[in-house]
């Protein structure tokens, strides 16, 4: 259980932890469809999805580096701050009150600093994968599952079913008007939501290097590879 709500830490990493569920039933959305806004709605006319998903693929792609605020949101509904660093391809960190998340561009490292333990993963094998690819491709390398667009908030639901563990579902928000990503949801195979809300992204600043270094416990000090 311990292990379960160190991944939840990060908001992607349920889907390591159990496979299958209703979820992976769900069909790849057609690309050709448009996006419906709710009836209410008195936006602009909607973008087609695959202008959606191109948009949005677009400014992930661009994203090389990325240093962010986030506000995290667990299925107890308990809320944690923390700061979000970020050097593509590859290098990663989350960092929050009791816990650090690393990834150096070959292991991801998760630390429960209150657990004093640390486990460890191969990128390839976490829902992080494509968002840390040297090129991002979500049509490519996820399968898009809906597309949708209420206000000022374009919705894209992707599955990844290579995660290490089973599928991941993972909900992406984008700003309609710069396609700038505010928040994700997953969604595990048991129906746990964990909902990562970022502010205040600064895409120019490159974080220092040092962020993402991981460090090699000893064995006797709770450090496992996955």
């Amino acid at each position: 259980m311990a292990n379960r709500f160190r991944w939840l830490a990060i908001g992607l990493m349920p889907a390591l932890l159990a496979a299958g569920g209703v979820l992976a039933q769900q069909t790849p959305l057609d690309l050709s469809a448009s996006v419906k806004p709710p009836r209410s709605a008195k936006s602009a006319a909607p973008l087609p999805a695959t202008e959606a998903v191109a948009r949005a693929n677009a400014w992930l792609d661009a994203m090389r580096v990325l240093t962010a605020d986030f506000v995290q949101t667990g299925p107890d509904g308990r809320r944690s701050e923390g700061t979000l660093s970020l050097e593509r391809p590859g290098r990663i960190r989350f960092e929050g009150p009791r816990f650090e998340v690393v990834a150096d561009g070959r292991s991801l490292a998760v630390i429960d600093r209150k657990l004093d333990t640390q486990d460890e993963y191969f990128i390839g094998q976490t829902p992080l994968k494509f968002l840390l690819a040297d090129h991002i491709d979500l049509a490519r390398d996820t399968r898009v599952l809906s597309v949708a667009q209420e206000g000022n908030a374009v919705t894209i639901e992707v599955e990844d079913r290579a995660a290490f563990g089973g599928t991941a579902h993972v909900t992406l928000v984008f700003d309609a008007s710069t396609f700038a990503l505010r928040q994700w949801t997953v969604i595990d195979a048991q129906g746990f939501q964990t909902v990562v809300t970022l502010s205040n992204l600064d895409l120019a600043t490159r974080p220092d290097p040092a962020l993402f270094h991981i460090d090699e416990l000893p064995a006797n000090q709770g450090n496992r590879r996955k």
